[in-house]
């Protein structure tokens, strides 16, 4: 099996939150040849912080779709994914023209990364019933998909109804690519039915091998007949050895996360440390 690419997790918080660090630090993975850029969200908090909440309420965390469309301006070749948006809690019409723009003014380089969710304070507080959040991100993507793609876009559901409307421009890419987060049975189900890939944050090369198989479990009962590509955020510190792992385990990208506090000096250490081709045998 080939080796993995490589990709970097931003942390659109702390140092780089800050636009002038955050163009710095992607102009630097570009030049050093990571494959993509990734930036997840929290559109608000649970204050005082609670489990599972993996922030205080006042860190700041940019929106990804802003931070990647600056990023886009600074850079040329490198893609750049939503890791991940959590999709019940945007509207489905006005995400896909934001979408859409982002993959135009980038020239094509959008990866679409969408999740159902995990913080239900952060869900309830934009009125999204924790319930509702998985039937919601399966007709939202549906929703979306519609507007990039139909000649004539309709879509009649329980959460999403629009007929007689279009959104242009289209996205440059025809599809374009999406990614499914979440290590859940339902995740895998729609990754395998609705997606071209998977993400994983946080895995090590054995949890990366179990969820591998629980994707082609769900791959081959919903009839799927190409391969998901599957990305992963390491838990551990890169070396060649632990590459090859990941590779054996069915990984085609490792995106490596930095210290969230890490400041601007460290971040381009850690690029150097990590970048592709560092850890070839």
């Amino acid at each position: 099996m080939s080796a993995p690419t490589i990709g970097l997790f931003l942390h659109n918080a702390a140092v780089q939150s800050d636009p002038t660090a955050a163009a710095r630090v992607a102009r630097h993975a570009e030049e050093l040849g990571y494959d993509s850029l990734w930036a997840g969200e929290h559109v608000v908090l649970p204050s005082p912080r609670v489990p599972p909440s993996p922030m205080e309420p006042g860190d700041p965390i940019l929106d990804p779709i802003v931070l990647l469309a600056h990023l886009a301006a600074h850079t040329s070749r490198v893609r750049l994914g939503t890791g991940v948006i959590v999709l019940p809690q945007r509207n489905p019409l006005v995400l896909a023209k934001q979408l859409a723009s982002l993959d135009v003014v980038s020239g094509g380089r959008l990866v679409v990364g969408v999740g159902a969710g995990y913080l239900e304070p952060e869900l309830s507080a934009i009125g999204v019933p924790m319930a509702e959040r998985g039937s919601r991100t399966d007709e939202y993507l549906a929703a979306m998909r519609t507007l990039w793609t139909s000649d004539a876009p309709i879509h009649s559901g329980k959460h999403v109804r629009f007929a007689g409307v279009d959104a242009h421009p289209r996205p440059v890419q025809r599809p374009l690519p999406v990614v499914v987060g979440g290590r859940t049975a339902a995740a895998h189900r729609r990754a395998a039915r609705d997606a071209d890939g998977w993400y994983g944050y946080m895995h090590s090369p054995e949890s990366t091998a179990e969820q591998v198989t629980a994707l082609r479990k769900a791959a081959a009962e919903a009839g799927r007949d190409r391969p998901l590509h599957i990305s992963v955020t390491p838990e551990r510190r890169l070396d060649t050895a632990t590459v090859q792992a990941f590779a054996d385990a069915g990984a085609d990208r490792l995106i490596v996360a930095p210290r969230a506090d890490a400041d601007g000096d460290a971040l381009l250490r850690f690029l150097d440390r990590n970048a592709p081709g560092a850890f070839l045998p």
